[in-house]
């Protein structure tokens, strides 16, 4: 099978080229970068050199030469793409925000443009597999979650499900390393200003917050709010996100019930302890701890993923193992980078 990574110089994907690099069921057909067109993979990025696509060349333009895409790229020309994609044929995996929320109304609040495809929309399918695995079987547009709701709805989901939150919130707290803003230059994240470090920022009205809310809805068909503020911290990647809900079941209820839940998952792992980033770098796994505020009678459940990873290009490839029927471990079994450095 033939890919293309359209974006293919920003963060996530150069991960993806990264990962790819050494997936033996599918062949990285392009990587489309205007603004390093006609120069090799190894030129713009020499950690490439000697690896299985260093003479890649940037393209331009993307062809329609390969079966699935993914779309690295702004939410707005992401939009515009998909329909083109589609229109032949062509199997996305979206890796903006432009088809992740279902309703159209959403768009023009939190991303200043107009859903102008109701029709895509209805037809995409979240890519979180813990949760959409049979769907993302069969979908032809894939809209990769962003990196705050992977961390939090993997960390509520066994909760929503089986509906043990009372009231109607749930409380996220999260925190993210400086490249979940992307690559471009932007003052606050240049090294002198981020080094030691750390704010929150869109702390009551964040472009994920819609996000979270509308999947939670999916799953419970309750309209469940999330009082979410997301931080920056001065580490390159890696996230955690602490959620905090109101329940009438004790620590041992909740832990068994994210156990049995979760017993299956290949990327979920429950630990007993509260995760570090560290444990995460470079890998497709979600780390959970579970536990209970005997005071306030609320569960506190940590996760942390490594916000490129399972965040972002790593699940892009676990949702394209699954579309295309391979293994879904395929290429993205490997232990954390950190937990082979920092024991």
């Amino acid at each position: 099978m033939k890919v293309s990574i359209v974006g293919a110089s920003g963060y996530t994907g150069v991960e993806l080229i990264r990962i790819l690099s050494f997936h033996e069921k599918v062949s990285l057909n392009q990587i489309v970068s205007r603004q390093f067109a006609g120069k090799k993979l190894r030129s713009v990025f020499p950690h490439f050199s000697k690896s299985r696509y260093e003479d890649l060349i940037f393209d331009e333009e993307f062809d329609l030469d390969s079966d699935l895409y993914f779309l690295c790229l702004p939410h707005e020309p992401s939009l515009e793409l998909v329909k083109q994609l589609t229109e032949k044929g062509k199997k996305v995996i979206d890796l903006s925000a432009s088809y992740r929320i279902k309703n159209k109304n959403a768009y023009p609040e939190y991303y200043g443009f107009e859903h102008k495809y109701p029709d895509l929309l209805e037809k995409t399918v979240y890519g979180l597999p813990e949760i959409f695995r049979e769907k993302i079987k069969k979908a032809d547009i894939i809209a990769n979650p962003g990196c705050y709701p992977t961390a939090t709805l993997t960390a509520v989901y066994p909760a929503v499900k089986e509906g043990v939150i009372s009231g109607d919130k749930i409380v996220v707290n999260a925190l993210s390393g400086i490249s979940g803003a992307g690559r471009a230059l932007k003052q606050q994240f240049h090294y002198p200003e981020a080094f030691g470090n750390s704010y929150a920022y869109n702390p009551v009205k964040h472009r994920h917050t819609p996000e979270m809310e509308d999947v939670i809805k999916s799953i419970s068909g309750k309209n469940i709010k999330v009082r979410f503020t997301p931080h920056i911290i001065p580490v390159s990647r890696g996230m955690i996100a602490t959620v905090i809900f109101e329940t009438d079941l004790k620590k041992d209820q909740l832990v068994e019930l994210y156990r049995l839940e979760y017993r299956y998952e290949p990327f979920v792992r429950i630990v007993s302890r509260p995760p570090q980033i560290k444990d995460l770098i470079g890998s497709n796994f979600c780390d959970i701890y579970v536990d209970f505020d005997e005071k306030t009678g609320q569960a506190v459940v940590i996760s942390a993923i490594d916000n490129l990873g399972k965040g972002a290009s790593s699940q892009a490839v676990q949702n394209m193992n699954i579309v295309l029927g391979f293994n879904e471990e395929e290429c993205l079994k490997d232990i954390s980078l950190s937990s082979i450095l920092f024991p």
